[in-house]
């Protein structure tokens, strides 16, 4: 194993991304008014809580299967697919917030990253299994 540090970078920018989107929520309650608990009120706070949730939900899923890739696979590619998937939840989240009906591009770079992660993870603890 290589000690390639670029997933513990995409990792940390994947923290940061969460701690954008928990701002812009913030940032939301504050200029429409929404007192917490509340989920709900002004259309747009409603698109920052769901761009908010749909981006933790997308990270629990991404960070496994980054991780995994990097271990039995290479630590060098899952930077770049790590990358790519940051990049299309960020457009997602930039689309989603001007437009929902915009965010479909950014959601399907994100789900191909993660799925080139989780196939190339998985390949790679197979072989391991398999040597």
């Amino acid at each position: 194993m290589n000690a390639y540090p670029g997933p513990a970078l995409v990792t940390l920018a994947t923290a940061l991304l969460l701690f954008a989107c928990a701002a812009y929520v913030g940032r939301c309650r504050i200029q429409f008014g929404i007192q917490a608990p509340a989920t709900s009120g002004h259309p747009q706070f409603e698109i920052a809580y769901r761009i908010q949730l749909n981006t933790l939900e997308n990270t629990v899923a991404f960070l496994p299967v980054l991780w995994v890739f990097a271990i039995f696979l290479s630590s060098l590619w899952a930077t770049g697919i790590g990358c790519v998937w940051l990049l299309g939840r960020v457009w997602y989240a930039r689309a989603y917030a001007c437009d929902p009906k915009t965010r479909g591009k950014g959601f399907l770079v994100s789900m191909l990253a993660f799925g080139a992660l989780a196939l190339g993870g998985a390949w790679g603890v197979l072989r391991g299994l398999l040597v």
